[in-house]
């Protein structure tokens, strides 16, 4: 028995002896050294100010008494504010009002200056008329003379023969013959007989409406300004219609000369219609008591179908509130010849009443003024003598004449 139980104690002694020696081993194998943690630094807050401390040192300065502060008196502390614009918001300065210059005697005032331009053609032709002997070749340059003027071909055989005749009549010639017989024969040639007066009453309590055509580039949108300035120059009062929709300044140009002489410009939107713009300057012109109502129409020639349709249908809405008064088509007199060809596809849209030729001052083509006349039945009315505001004046057939040829 004893045995037994020395037995037993001397396994329970070996059990613990490899248990420890297990755990020795176990804790030799220690993981690899680590830096040591950190210690957080802690930042305190900022100490609140107590009721009583300083913000800062005080400083040594002078102070004012109360009675040496100067205090609005009871009279001024009840007064109303006085309101001070800011520069930034304020409204802009209106546009300053022009007075264009007097029409009265316009072309012979500036007679002058076509005649720098124009009288080649009649001193060409006095040149050849005052030879001694006036053969067929002085005759065929006489002839080349007034076709190179743009004159026409029809005209210009008129004028040779009424030359002829004359000449063989007359026998000797002194050049101050020659003169006079070359003024009387343009005269007759250019019409002296025509109406020219631009129709801007309309003999109802309605405005005179007037519709201003042609293509753009001749100066029509500068031109329907520049007739405002006439009319206002006249003592007309005048509303202006900007129809021109489909190019982009238009509408900002016409604005321009109207505001320059106190005319409103009725405008849409770019690409609006036409027509509903003309609708609306007539009815305003109505409702504010104008004189004149001045419409101008875009001048696309893509193709005539679209343009008739186009100005028809201008026409059509005008005539709502009354008749249309004038439809000036703008020329540009440098194009010549090859101008009568837009003058010819305007007259089959809208019935043409009179002609505007602009850019006269920069040529010497003057015959242009008998061509587009003899082409279109319809008198010059207006002519346009430079880029000045006032350079649009009314077609004299005398003062013109008498510049071609000159003195």
């Amino acid at each position: 028995m004893e045995i037994v139980i020395l037995a037993v104690v001397i396994a329970l002694v070996a059990i613990g002896a490899i248990s420890g020696l297990v755990v020795s081993s176990r804790r030799k194998k220690q993981l690899p050294p680590s830096a040591p943690p950190s210690t957080p630094t802690i930042t305190a807050p900022p100490a609140e100010p107590h009721v009583g401390d300083e913000a800062e040192t005080p400083r040594d300065e002078s102070r004012r008494t109360i009675e040496e502060v100067g205090l609005p008196t009871a009279e001024e502390a009840v007064e109303a504010p006085a309101a001070v614009e800011d520069p930034v918001v304020a409204e802009p300065a209106a546009p300053e009002i022009e007075i264009p210059e007097p029409t009265a005697g316009r072309l012979v005032r500036l007679r002058a200056r076509l005649a720098r331009s124009q009288n080649s053609l009649g001193k060409g032709l006095l040149t050849l008329l005052s030879r001694e002997h006036l053969d067929e070749d002085t005759w065929e340059e006489i002839e080349d003379t007034l076709l190179t003027a743009d004159v026409g071909v029809a005209p210009t055989q008129e004028l040779v023969e009424r030359l002829r005749e004359r000449v063989k009549v007359l026998g000797t010639r002194t050049p101050e013959q020659l003169r006079t017989l070359l003024r009387e024969e343009l005269l007759a040639l250019v019409g002296t007989d025509l109406d020219r007066a631009v129709r801007t009453e309309s003999g109802t309590d309605t405005p005179g409406v007037v519709m201003v055509v042609g293509v753009n580039g001749t100066g029509k949108t500068t031109t329907t300004g520049k007739l405002a300035r006439v009319l206002v120059a006249d003592g007309r009062s005048v509303v202006l219609g900007a129809a021109d929709t489909f190019r982009a300044a238009a509408a900002d140009q016409l604005q321009t000369w109207g505001e320059r002489v106190g005319a409103r410009t009725i405008r849409g939107p770019e690409g609006g219609d036409p027509a509903s713009i003309a609708y609306d300057a007539v009815k305003e012109g109505i409702a504010e008591g104008a004189d004149v109502v001045l419409i101008d129409t875009a001048g696309r020639l893509h193709t005539k179908t679209g343009l008739m349709d186009e100005l028809g249908k201008v026409k059509r809405v005008v005539e709502k509130h009354g008749p249309l008064d004038e439809v000036l088509l703008v020329l540009d007199a440098t194009t010549g010849q090859n101008g009568l060809v837009q003058a010819r596809v305007f007259a089959e849209v809208v019935a043409i009443t009179g002609i505007v030729l602009t850019k006269l001052d920069g040529t010497a083509k003057g015959g242009i003024v008998v061509a587009v006349q003899r082409e279109l039945g319809v008198p010059v009315k207006l002519i346009g003598l430079g880029e000045g505001a006032d350079d649009l004046a009314p077609f004299v057939p005398e003062a013109f004449v008498d510049a071609l040829i000159g003195d």
